[in-house]
């Protein structure tokens, strides 16, 4: 039996079953108001590892940086619509914002600087904390995951991605001042679901940017005492891999299949599957 990083033994995660139909998706908001612990890396790959599995997967680029459309090939600057113009035109019909890459399988909806003003406007908005999640529920069937890339903030754009979601993600990085913000975090997550989303759940913190240092292997233990049984087992090393792939506009698991890395992604996809958070 294979044990993780801080010793815990746990079942190999197989390979998940081909799907013979596909829907409704279940929807994770990757999630932590700290820049730079791996949000869009962890969303692109997960979301690339697991269409090689058969799954249909849609990232929502939800930051005005846009970064998770560039690492997907799409210039969000060129495309006419973005998911800031699905959010505030009701009557547009969500598909003309979906941009299909060219991996099967994976989907994205772009964004670009234009969803920095939706912060301001969404104040005057009715229901101004559901506004994504009705423009998901549109698609919802035919997706088997939808991933949510989060801005690092806890704004109204992170509440309505709280709300639209099933679940959250937490990427955490290996480093100490990752830790400092989480507990916010965990603070509107438990304030969105009691006030607005009942059924939002934690599916997990997963480790990022591990190195094999004393400091690292200090944090990850402090992570998995803040987070008891929450702690993915896959933990993710950081690599200059990573920076080609997303030079390259591919997933890791598709620019380098056999690196580390890549491998890694895959056994958190499985892990994924394995724990029933996506089917």
């Amino acid at each position: 039996m294979p044990t993780d990083l801080l010793g815990r033994e746990y079942d190999a995660f197989p390979a998940p079953k081909t799907l013979e139909q596909h829907g409704p998706a279940r929807i994770i908001a990757m999630c932590n108001q700290k820049g730079g612990v791996g949000k869009t890396t962890s969303s692109v790959n997960i979301a690339g590892a697991l269409s090689q599995y058969g799954r249909r997967v849609l990232i929502v680029d939800f930051d005005p940086q846009g970064a998770a459309s560039v690492a997907l090939g799409v210039n969000a600057n060129k495309v006419p619509n973005t998911i800031y113009t699905a959010m505030f035109n009701p009557k547009m019909d969500v598909h003309e914002v979906i941009q299909h890459t060219r991996f099967e399988n994976l989907d994205v909806i772009p964004a670009n600087i234009d969803l920095s003003a939706a912060e301001v406007q969404l104040v005057t908005e009715v229901g101004r904390e559901q506004v994504l999640a009705s423009v998901l529920r549109q698609i919802k069937d035919e997706y088997d995951l939808i991933i949510i890339d989060c801005q690092p903030s806890l704004g109204l754009l992170t509440v309505n991605a709280l709300t639209a979601a099933d679940g959250v993600i937490i990427p955490v990085a290996a480093e100490f001042f990752a830790l400092r913000g989480v507990a916010l975090l965990m603070d509107s997550i438990e304030k969105v679901k009691m006030r607005i989303n009942p059924n939002l759940q934690v599916y997990g913190v997963l480790v990022t940017m591990y190195t094999r240092t004393l400091h690292a292997e200090e944090v990850l233990q402090r992570i998995y005492d803040a987070f008891p049984g929450r702690v993915f087992h896959t933990v993710i090393t950081r690599s200059i891999k990573v920076a080609d792939a997303s030079v390259a506009a591919k997933p890791i698991t598709m620019f380098s299949p056999q690196h580390a890395t890549a491998k890694e992604y895959r056994e958190v996809a499985r892990e994924i599957v394995a724990n029933g958070i996506v089917e």
